[in-house]
């Protein structure tokens, strides 16, 4: 199953609406920004809820 998750860009600060799927686990990815189109340093985790959890941050942060 896929959640929809609202993230901002770390570099233009867009807000980016992004599947997830959190029945995959902890997952570690990078997607392009969909306004600015550089690169994001996308963490996914799953809480004990079930619930994905999404960290972002820029390709020089990671």
């Amino acid at each position: 199953m896929l959640d929809s998750v609202l993230i901002h860009c770390p570099y233009c600060g867009e807000a980016i609406e992004i599947l997830v799927d959190g029945s995959a686990g902890s997952q570690r990815y990078f997607e392009d920004c969909q306004v600015c189109c550089r690169p994001i340093d996308i963490r996914v985790s799953v809480d004990a809820d079930g619930e994905p959890q999404v960290e972002v941050s820029s390709e020089d942060d990671a």
